[in-house]
């Protein structure tokens, strides 16, 4: 058998020949090239022809000098490099490392947003991460602290608009041209705690009742790409954002003509003119009390409901009415199920209170109206007693009426005809669904900002954009695995980017110690499965630890 040590320990330079064998497979010889007399000279030292091909890949690292004063000893698994050496690539594409600069806090704000996609956790929690990972050869970081990163969010809150530009343009860039819609809509994130300084009661939409909250407003290209993203207060009013992201796009990003689609109660009367006074348009959805309003005032007809997609013109604003009948049965099944449900409560209460002659048939009948108020039934569903007995009324008419714009949607916009039409108007306020998708992925699904704990209000703010960051590196991501593997309900071998990440998790340092005590670090080949998620996001793939830093 061929002693491996001994050949790498004697001869200085080694390489495999593949030597071209006519029709047959080329044979494989281990070489030692060598000077003698002045000149340089060749010898074989093994015909490796028949060798696995495993064996072969791995004579070949020892040739590059791969495990030099490594190779004996066992291995042992050292620091995950998988993870973040793919982020750290993705934020490189798109732009993100550029943007940050070079300042010291620059690394640990990378550092923060690649984090906030691989690990869900703490600032602290997220120092204890790092122990696991290549943060030194991927990102250039030398050990910190928990006060370390919050020093980091306080620079990044200061850089927040300068990289928002800078993004923005490289955005433009790449598209060609700016964007002429924008879509934009707002959240709510709560805190833990009573002390943040942008932290009031208000709308919460995330259910939490008693949690102080802020609001937070997401823009986006009509494609979802984020472009700004600001906090406000906790009982800031949805429209009273619309302000500040005027002034983003006039003053921070030099538009000049746009169209801005807003979700429903989002632009109201103020947030038009605004927009109008900047010459821009809107896109918008009405309220089922302003839909209702029109049908009083006789600006639409029942009639047009019937119809998929029409629309009508008012004061020079055009309305659009859209029906989704998949939707208007939806609703009626719904609407069915509870009464059906009040009928059993009905049944049940009555039959308790025939059996216990001390019960109150007072207390039932306010319980149950205030489960028809809570079920939003009260409009065409009356109860009452009658011999200590429940009997419930429900009004047709009322129940029509209530059922009128099931599945409705109405937009108002004063884009002008010959730039969208009604289908195109349509499409684009169902874009909107890209924003939502965003603040899913932003506060649960994906990148987990909520609760907050920081306390000040720029930390607030540079913790969200943190998260707008993540999200970006989070799409290209997304765009490169379904280019490989396709979309998740479409093709069973899809994977999402937690799943990517979980499997390159598994490509770690392993270590090797000589005979001397040195320790020394090498890096596995990818599977088959990594190699084809590297591939997917134009990964290349290093060959040894200090090229690391280097390929990413």
């Amino acid at each position: 058998m061929l002693d491996i040590h001994r050949i790498i320990t004697k001869y200085v330079v080694m390489y495999i020949a593949r030597i071209p064998n006519r029709t047959s497979r080329p044979t494989l010889l281990l070489r030692e090239s060598y000077r003698e007399g002045g000149k340089v000279r060749t010898r074989t030292l093994a015909n490796l022809t028949n060798w696995p091909p495993e064996r072969i890949a791995a004579m070949e690292r020892l040739a590059k000098g791969e495990w030099d004063g490594g190779s004996g000893g066992e291995l042992t698994s050292g620091e995950i490099f998988g993870v973040l050496f793919a982020l750290k690539h993705l934020a490189d594409q798109v732009g993100l490392t550029r943007v940050l600069g070079t300042a010291p806090e620059s690394k640990l704000n990378l550092f923060l947003v690649l984090a906030r996609i691989a690990h869900d956790g703490s600032r602290l929690s997220a120092v204890h991460w790092a122990e696991q990972h290549t943060v030194g050869d991927v990102l250039g970081l030398g050990p910190f602290e928990e006060d370390d990163l919050y020093a980091a969010l306080d620079w990044l809150a200061g850089q927040q608009e300068r990289i928002e530009r800078e993004l923005y343009q490289d955005y433009v860039q790449r598209r060609g041209q700016p964007p002429v819609l924008v879509l934009y809509d707002v959240t709510s994130s709560y805190f833990e705690g009573e002390d943040n300084e942008l932290g009031q009661y208000g709308y919460n939409r995330d259910g939490k009742k008693g949690k102080r909250q802020s609001v937070i407003g997401l823009l986006t290209a009509a494609d979802g790409e984020p472009l700004a993203v600001r906090v406000f207060e906790g009982n800031t009013a949805d429209p009273a954002t619309v302000a500040s992201q005027i002034t983003i796009l006039k003053e921070r990003f030099g538009v000049a003509e746009v169209v801005v689609v807003g979700d429903r109660g989002m632009i109201k009367a103020k947030g038009k003119a605004a927009l109008s006074a900047e010459s821009w348009r809107y896109i918008t959805a009405l309220t089922d009390a302003q839909v209702r309003t029109l049908l009083k005032q006789g600006v639409l007809q029942p009639d047009l409901f019937d119809a998929h997609l029409c629309e009508v013109e008012q004061d020079g604003k055009r309305l659009i009415v859209r029906r989704n009948d998949a939707v208007c049965g939806r609703e009626e099944r719904r609407r069915a199920d509870k009464l059906h449900q009040l009928q059993e409560k009905i049944v049940e209460r009555n039959a308790f209170v025939a059996k216990s002659p001390r019960a109150s048939a007072e207390t039932g009948l306010a319980a149950l109206r205030c489960w028809v108020k809570s079920h939003k039934l009260s409009k065409f569903v009356t109860l009452a007693l009658e011999d200590r007995a429940i009997r419930c009324a429900i009004n047709d008419d009322a129940k029509a009426e209530d059922a009128l714009l099931d599945g409705c949607h109405l937009l108002e916009t004063d884009v002008p005809k010959d730039w969208l039409d009604a289908k195109t108007v349509d499409a684009r306020d169902r874009d909107l669904q890209k924003v939502e998708r965003n603040f899913r992925t932003v506060k649960t699904a994906f990148l987990e900002i909520r609760p907050i704990f920081v306390r000040k209000a720029a930390r607030t703010k540079a913790h969200v954009f943190v998260a707008m960051l993540a999200l970006k590196i989070t799409r290209q991501f997304e765009v490169g695995l379904r280019k490989v593997f396709g979309t998740v309900g479409e093709d069973a071998a899809a994977i999402t980017p937690n799943d990517a990440l979980v499997a390159l998790g598994r490509l770690t340092y392993l270590y090797t110690t000589d005979r001397n005590g040195q320790r020394h670090a090498h890096l596995p080949r990818p599977d088959a499965h990594q190699g084809k998620i590297l591939n997917a996001i134009g990964l290349s793939f290093p060959l040894k630890p200090t090229a690391v830093n280097r390929a990413a």
